[in-house]
């Protein structure tokens, strides 16, 4: 959850939000970058993300359609493109129940030079916790950098930053916007199957683009932190048997939500209680059998939490209900943990998204902070732990950082930033053929 990145990150999307956001006023913003939502404006976008039905015979990875992307970074006083040519995408992919659906995303061929080894590369970022509402696409995202919708709809596409960095060493990149955020249907938010295949299928897609700078088989990396984070090592262990027609050389996974009863445990009560709505909406989506579960045991205000958030972006979503406790929400009182420890369903569904079941065949840095307020640090180590024991090659990385405000996100984004360059260095020597790191 890198909370995207699935829950670091949407903490640093709401936080670098306020920091670029409060010199300007709001009726600026809302005047020169308005938040597109399910409309089609006077560009008609909306109508890119509407797949065909039924969809094309193919196979994961196919390129439905593609339309050019503007990646506009613009808004009163500040100005800039991303260093990169940019097209927005649809293409197949597979979700979590193995049926055929369509996800879409940005690839962006970049404009510096490769001066490495081999053919260019392609680093798929799997991105953080962007929100559940369509309007929070990150490829719809990039072409303002900044939406507001009164009166608290603000929200900053943050993932520039990580592809800034990718594009000027010139990787090319490709964005997923996983399944649902952007097309029909309930983002499937910390799915684990469902965000691995959008993120290997990116891939894919990507490379079977024309007239592109990199090559049909060239080397991959994933990258993401927090949901992204999450996304990027369930792409890594489920690349071999998904996926094995990719030269995927190493995935960077940044405080991963490997484990989504400890993860939901640690963040009730935080800025970011209102993930746990986008985990229980996407994972009725993805198992309808949750629904007689979330009937009989959520009360009237759980409910209507449920529905608020599904049309938010993260920005929104810790405004109205970050530091909510999710005993509010359930008839008993209880943590909404509590209840789902004690019901078989609950359980099974949980446990199909664990990751760590299988094993990566290329390297995996893990990166972590000792005291992550949102994805428990305990889980980063188990994650290794379990890999390493199957012999996977694994850096895990710890940022040492002390305590400060618990809740408030703070021990999710600091080492997200402080591991930057770390990521970005193993990133790159993976691409020059560099031998893995271990510290198994």
């Amino acid at each position: 959850m890198r909370v995207s990145r699935v829950f670091g990150t949407a903490v640093g999307a709401a936080l670098l939000a306020t920091t670029v956001v409060m010199p300007l006023s709001f009726a600026q913003l809302a005047s020169a970058q308005p938040q597109s939502g399910s409309s089609t404006g006077s560009t008609g976008e909306s109508d890119f993300y509407l797949p065909p039905n039924p969809l094309p015979a193919g196979t994961p990875g196919d390129v439905i359609r593609t339309e050019p992307s503007s990646l506009a970074l613009s808004v009163p006083g500040i100005g800039g493109t991303l260093p990169g040519n940019a097209t927005r995408i649809m293409y197949r992919s597979t979700d979590s129940n193995d049926q055929p659906n369509a996800v879409t995303g940005t690839y962006i061929d970049p404009a510096a030079e490769w001066t490495g080894p081999g053919p260019r590369p392609l680093v798929v970022v799997a991105p953080g916790t962007q929100g559940q509402g369509d309007q929070c696409a990150p490829s719809r995202m990039l072409n303002r950098l900044i939406t507001y919708t009164p009166p608290l709809g603000v929200m900053v596409e943050y993932e520039v930053l990580a592809a800034y960095s990718l594009l000027s060493q010139g990787y090319g990149v490709v964005i997923t916007d996983f399944e649902g955020l952007g097309t029909p249907g309930a983002h499937t938010y910390v799915n684990r199957a469902s965000e691995a295949h959008a993120v290997l299928d990116a891939a894919r897609a990507a490379q079977r683009l024309q007239g592109t700078k990199i090559t049909a088989d060239g080397p991959v990396g994933t990258y993401g932190y927090s949901q992204g984070g999450g996304a990027a090592a369930a792409a890594a262990e489920l690349a071999g048997d998904y996926a094995p027609d990719l030269d995927l050389v190493g995935s960077y996974a940044g405080a991963p939500p490997a484990d989504l009863k400890q993860t939901l445990e640690q963040v009730d009560g935080s800025i970011l209680t209102g993930v746990i709505g986008y985990t229980l909406n996407g994972l009725l989506n993805s198992d309808p059998d949750l629904q007689q579960i979330i009937d009989e045991n959520i009360n009237d205000a759980g409910k209507a939490m449920l529905n608020q958030v599904a049309d938010q972006c993260v920005g929104e979503t810790i405004l109205t209900v970050g530091l909510h406790r999710t005993t509010e929400y359930t008839k008993t009182g209880e943590p909404m943990s509590v209840v789902l420890d004690r019901l078989p369903v609950a359980q099974r569904i949980l446990a199909k998204n664990k990751i760590g079941e299988r094993t990566p065949d290329a390297p995996v840095l893990i990166q972590s902070g000792t005291s992550d307020d949102i994805v428990p640090h305990g889980q980063a180590v188990q994650l290794a732990g379990e890999w390493c024991a199957k012999g996977a090659t694994v850096q895990l990385s710890t940022a040492e950082v002390p305590a400060i405000i618990p809740g408030s996100g703070a021990g999710h984004v600091i080492p997200d930033l402080l591991g930057l360059g770390e990521a970005q260095n193993w990133m790159k020597d993976r691409f020059y053929g560099v031998p893995a790191p271990s510290n198994c």
